[in-house]
């Protein structure tokens, strides 16, 4: 009767020493990275997850998400997807950002599969249109700003050469061209073009 005594004495008095939480920690660029979305001209960002409600909640507060959907099974993603798909305007895009072979579905049906290369999945990998060779997630504006300034760069170098070409046309109609114009109208407008084209190496430096 004395030791069942002693033993209820001490698990009533006995105290708690420490607890452990496991969770997910968040990436350190997280944060940044969804507000250099925003001013890259995202206009809303969609956090699609399996996690429970309550994590989900707290991790988009943190990071500044406008939207959360938690508690995803994989086929649930990709219908979250199809119904945001639906409600785009116009020639908006959706972007989908994932690293799990749970995402390879989803990267596979958005206009945009964004795979993080390090520690994503050979299944993501395969199924995105971008893999990104870093795992932080601000390299996602940055490749967004370098894609921008290289359209730039073609959309000048396609310009420049209609420009010339169909002014070289009408000047030959009209009798006024010469030999040497339309030799730059063809090889000088491709030296032009290509000393343009050059410029794309360094977009890279300028956006950093």
């Amino acid at each position: 009767m004395g030791k069942k005594l002693t033993g209820l004495v001490y698990r009533i008095y006995r105290k708690s020493a420490g607890h452990i939480v496991i969770s997910d920690i968040i990436k350190p660029h997280s944060k940044a990275a969804i507000a250099e979305l925003k001013k890259a001209g995202v206009d809303k960002t969609v956090m699609l997850t399996g996690d429970a409600k309550k994590v989900a909640n707290q991790v988009a507060s943190s990071l500044g998400i406008d939207k959360i959907y938690s508690e995803l099974l994989p086929a649930d993603k990709v219908n979250k997807v199809e119904e945001l798909l639906r409600v785009k305007l116009g020639k908006a895009k959706l972007a989908f950002v994932g690293d799990g072979i749970n995402d390879a579905p989803v990267l596979s049906r958005a206009d945009i599969g964004i795979a993080m290369g390090v520690m994503g999945s050979d299944a993501a990998i395969e199924a995105a249109d971008i893999v990104l060779m870093d795992d932080d997630p601000i390299k996602i504006a940055k490749a967004i700003k370098i894609s921008r300034k290289c359209l730039r760069i073609v959309y000048q170098n396609i310009t420049m050469a209609l420009v010339v070409k169909f002014a070289c046309l009408a000047l030959g109609a009209v009798g006024i061209a010469n030999m040497y114009l339309t030799i730059f109208a063809d090889v000088g407008v491709m030296i032009l073009a290509v000393l343009n084209a050059i410029r794309c190496l360094f977009v890279n430096e300028e956006i950093s």
